[in-house]
């Protein structure tokens, strides 16, 4: 439990002092654990209610007509000096000023008000008044017969730094219930300006307001679906076959059923199964678990939105997204210019572009050869593109040519480890698409980075997409897209394939691609076969990804900054960490 001596030392003065508390309150009455860690506080107002109803009111409207409230919230600045003191309560995210006066509570009360540590909870009755500085301020005295001010709880270990706060990054992830109440953004003057000489505390960052915001988007979001006639639902998180996505699932046992099951990767086909049965429109927002890496976009256990709408397709649903993320920007920030990791976005302006126009628009200009539709059409084709493309490479080039080079180095890649290993070829144009706009993520010159503002990527090889639908005049594509925001995919959509002997055929293909070797290929689910068997009329569906919405909306950088509690690796204790580094040195 103690970091160090020091630490633990501080929480056995803590701990004396939680017992002078006691002592204190058994003068008034109370027993032990009525002084030192009561059930219930009686507050009129919390602070935000205060602000919202009285920052307006001028010291002589508080004078004439004295505002009576109790307030209770955790103490976040403290001063004592002579017979006086000023502290800042803060609770729901806001501070608001108390002075505490000898004559005015006695000399019992102020005894424990000097017994406060930073971090306690205390509540206090009084009225408001400005001070000379015209700070709106809680003026602690009793009224009603109840005393002036209550001790709620102890802080038995210390805050960190008030002028630094919680700054490191991991323990702020590991220790999010103080980082939430550190890292707030709200103003932290010195207690009581009139007579501190020390400077003035900086402000944090507004840890607390990216969760406030997650779930305005949650609301939001709810509030969208439920307007448009939508069902919220809710399907099992524990699945005999892991299906639904392309990912590799975390595995669990059920005791009693002695059963092997899977933790779920996706609710797709659940959701569909609903709209067999005549659920003609459904969402959830779920819970999902995908046994991958870690990184500022990944978590292996994150939350989704997934919804289905009947008698539509994926052009239905690229209307439909482009207007809920309006819908939800405006709802949440109230506008549609956000700013993430240095850019500024209008989600309400959107490109589409095709899988085959994308890849097209971001070949190099100066490439001597230009990729046309026609070598999509086929694997010949697209191979004699390949081919071509990987001469491009030259390492003696000049570093003016560094986009060809890097040009003819994703063409290598695509044909050695795609092509020439036997994946079909439609998988190894997904992969070169994905590797064109990673390389103008990474500064491609004179080509503009891509997938920043709001673009829509359709038409994807069927190799790629084993539950969408097959194209009419396109057998080897598929209706679905992908939307893009800040560099990186917030959603996945296509027209559900509902051919049941299309679906089989599909699922047994997958089957073939994860005897290859492909762990995140799919099984084959033949209660969903049969459930298609029942007739799924024409359906379009889609997944979004709510932390990275989130991450949008807030400008936060890594996904851990959007999530209350992230997977992290186990903390080693210090002792450990300081024996592994002197064998270290020691070797």
């Amino acid at each position: 439990m103690y970091e160090s001596e020091f630490e633990k030392n501080l929480y056995q003065q803590r701990r004396e002092k939680l017992q002078l508390i006691a002592a204190l309150g058994q003068l008034e009455g109370l027993s032990h654990a009525e002084a030192t860690y009561p059930n219930h506080y009686a507050a009129s107002h919390t602070i935000p209610e205060i602000r919202a109803g009285y920052d307006l009111l001028t010291a002589e409207q508080l004078d004439a007509d004295p505002i009576l409230v109790s307030i209770a919230g955790r103490i976040m600045a403290i001063r004592v000096q002579g017979k006086a003191g000023f502290a800042q309560l803060q609770q729901g995210g806001q501070r608001f000023q108390i002075y505490v006066r000898k004559d005015d509570v006695g000399e019992n009360t102020f005894a424990l008000y000097k017994l406060l540590d930073l971090g306690d909870h205390i509540g206090v009755r009084g009225h408001l008044f400005r001070t000379r500085t015209g700070e709106l301020t809680v003026h602690v005295g009793s009224f009603d017969n109840l005393p002036a001010l209550t001790f709620l709880t102890k802080a038995m270990l210390a805050l960190p730094d008030k002028y630094h706060g919680l700054e490191d990054t991991e323990l702020r992830y590991r220790q999010r219930y103080v980082d939430l109440f550190m890292n707030t953004g709200a103003a932290k003057p010195a207690t009581s300006g009139e007579t501190s000489n020390e400077p003035a505390e900086p402000e944090t960052p507004n840890v607390r307001e990216v969760f406030v915001k997650r779930a305005a988007i949650l609301r939001a979001i709810r509030k969208f679906f439920d307007h448009r006639g939508y069902l919220e639902v809710e399907t099992p998180m524990m699945h005999q076959i892991a299906g639904g996505a392309a990912a590799q699932p975390f595995t669990t046992h059920h005791n009693a059923l002695d059963l092997d099951l899977f933790l779920r990767i996706a609710p797709e086909l659940y959701l569909k199964r609903l709209v067999v049965g005549g659920m003609d429109r459904v969402y959830e927002i779920n819970r999902n678990f995908r046994n991958e890496g870690i990184s500022t976009r990944h978590n292996p256990e994150f939350t989704m939105l997934e919804f289905y709408q009947a008698y539509a397709n994926y052009h239905d649903l690229m209307t439909l997204s482009e207007e809920l993320v309006i819908c939800v920007a405006k709802e949440v920030n109230g506008t549609t210019i956000t700013h993430f990791n240095g850019h500024e976005i209008d989600l309400s302006n959107w490109t589409r572009l095709s899988m085959r126009e994308a890849i097209m628009k971001w070949w190099p200009p100066n490439a001597p050869i230009q990729p046309t539709e026609d070598d999509f059409s086929s694997e010949e084709k697209f191979r004699a593109l390949i081919n071509e493309g990987e001469k491009f490479a030259d390492p003696e080039k000049s570093s003016f040519d560094r986009a060809l080079n890097r040009l003819g180095a994703d063409c290598h890649f695509v044909r050695e480890f795609v092509l020439d290993k036997g994946a079909p070829y439609g998988k190894a144009i997904s992969d070169l698409f994905e590797l064109r706009a990673e390389a103008l993520r990474g500064g491609e010159m004179g080509i503009e980075e891509p997938l920043i503002q709001p673009t829509i990527i359709y038409d994807f090889p069927l190799a790629v997409s084993p539950l969408s639908k097959i194209k009419p005049d396109e057998p080897d594509w598929v209706e679905r897209f992908e939307f893009y925001i800040g560099g990186f995919e917030v959603g996945n959509a296509f027209s559900e394939l509902n051919d049941p002997d299309d679906q089989r055929t599909r699922f047994e293909q997958q089957m073939a691609e994860k005897a290859r070797g492909d762990d995140e290929a799919h099984q084959m689910d033949e209660d969903y076969v049969r459930a298609l068997g029942y007739g799924l009329p024409p359906t379009a569906g889609e997944g979004i990804g709510i932390d990275r919405l989130t991450m949008l909306l807030t400008d936060s950088k890594s996904i851990r900054d959007v999530i209350l509690f992230p997977l992290l690796r186990p903390q080693v204790k210090q002792a450990e960490a300081a024996e592994t580094k002197h064998g270290e040195s020691a070797e």
